[in-house]
């Protein structure tokens, strides 16, 4: 007896480029109807023309305004995998651009699409989080992704998720969010998963966890954190990694974290002075300036003051240094002045 079974296989002898040309100032409408089919091999060929339109900005814009948005909300619980993998491959290409940005938090394409957050299939998750990752890019995305209560189930996927390029994404995902709150992050245990990725052998997800924490850091709560679960002394071996990134974003990180008294002397206690100090000749000028401020953060802890005090000529040569951009040369001035008032400071 024969059976009916759907392919999972994309159908044949597509040529996407020529949905235009085939209907025109109809081929949006046209596709919007072939989404609601009932027949697979239709979807899949919508879906598959559709990756092609929404690299065009006005070609979304139309998309959204004939409806296609909710058309790909409904896809995306489509009981047959490929669809959803493609149905998430059309909203992370729509993401990339402001006006499908806006698509996404008009039509809460955000919630939608975090039902597949457990997606069996990796290609789908991976889709998902690079969405994530493109409309975290402006701060209404990031607050988006805040109000949904998307945290938690984010630092959880981070520690679960095996492939380094899905943990990338996250973070990149988490850094842009951590800017604007970190409030449910801080409950969710983040400084426990990101300590563990400080400790990854990719230099990307050192740095990007790093950069996490100085995001984690700004608040009271997570310097407290910080300290409570001895991240300050990875923090401090990372200023002494092989890739300038990811001792910048260390430093940075140490910046805010030793902005309280238990985080100056823990990082003192890690012998954080010596590899700050070698960070002011880093060729970043970001890594000079956080190793600066973080320099004048242990300068006011009276241990750490008689360490620096011979190093004031080096903080002095700073106040001058010029640079090809003037701002960036009044920032480093300007950091090397603070750090030598503090450390010339008589109690």
């Amino acid at each position: 007896m024969a059976h009916s079974q759907n392919s999972m296989e994309f159908p044949v002898n597509i040529n996407t480029t020529q949905i235009t040309t085939a209907y025109g100032h109809r081929a949006l409408p046209k596709l919007k109807e072939e989404l609601q089919s009932e027949d697979l091999q239709t979807r899949q060929k919508a879906l598959m023309a559709l990756c092609d339109l929404m690299h065009d900005p006005e070609c979304i814009y139309k998309a959204m305004s004939i409806g296609c948005m909710e058309n790909l909300k409904v896809l995306l619980k489509d009981s047959n995998s490929m669809v959803r993998i493609k149905t998430t491959e059309v909203l992370y290409i729509t993401a990339s651009h402001s006006v499908g940005r806006y698509a996404f938090l008009e039509h809460d394409i955000v919630l939608a699409l975090s039902f597949l957050l457990n997606d069996l299939s990796p290609v789908c998750r991976g889709n998902l989080y690079k969405a994530y990752m493109q409309l975290v890019q402006v701060p209404r995305g990031a607050q988006e992704i805040i109000s949904k209560g998307l945290i938690s189930p984010l630092v959880w996927k981070l520690q679960v998720e095996r492939e380094e390029e899905f943990q990338e994404l996250i973070l990149d995902t988490l850094v842009l969010c951590l800017r604007e709150d970190a409030t449910e992050a801080l409950g969710s245990n983040v400084v426990l998963v990101l300590k563990q990725k400080l400790l990854s052998v990719n230099e990307n997800i050192r740095s990007k966890a790093a950069h996490a924490l100085l995001n984690v850091s700004i608040s009271r709560e997570g310097k407290k954190q910080v300290c409570k679960f001895d991240v300050i002394p990875i923090l401090v071996h990372l200023l002494k990694d092989p890739v300038e990134h990811v001792k910048s974003n260390a430093a940075g990180a140490l910046m805010f974290a030793t902005v309280i008294t238990e985080g100056k002397y823990a990082a003192l206690e890690a012998q954080a002075i010596s590899p700050l100090l070698e960070l002011l000749h880093s060729p970043m000028t970001v890594a000079r300036l956080n190793a600066t401020k973080a320099l004048t953060m242990l300068a006011e802890a009276p241990e750490g003051r008689k360490v620096l005090q011979v190093h004031v000529p080096t903080f002095r040569a700073m106040e001058v240094e010029s640079h090809e951009k003037p701002q960036v040369a009044e920032a480093l001035q300007r950091a090397a002045r603070i750090a030598v008032s503090v450390i010339e400071f008589k109690p």
